[in-house]
C-alpha cells in the first residue's frame, strides 16, 4: 500500500511539474522565434541596403 501511495504521489508532482516544464519551453521557444524573425529582417534590410549602393 506504501509503493502504491509513492508511486501515486510521483506521479501527481511529475505531471504538475511537467505541465510547468512544458509552458517554460514554449515560451522560451516565443522568445526564440522573435529573436530568428528580427534577425531575417536586419539581413534582409542590410542585403538591400548594399544592392543600393
Amino acid at each position: 500500500m506504501q509503493k502504491l501511495l509513492l508511486f501515486y504521489v510521483i506521479l501527481i508532482i511529475t505531471t504538475l511539474s511537467s505541465c510547468e516544464l512544458v509552458g517554460d519551453i514554449l515560451e522560451f521557444g516565443i522568445w526564440v522565434g522573435v529573436i530568428i524573425v528580427v534577425a531575417i529582417i536586419a539581413l534582409i534590410w542590410w542585403i538591400v541596403s548594399r544592392f543600393r549602393r
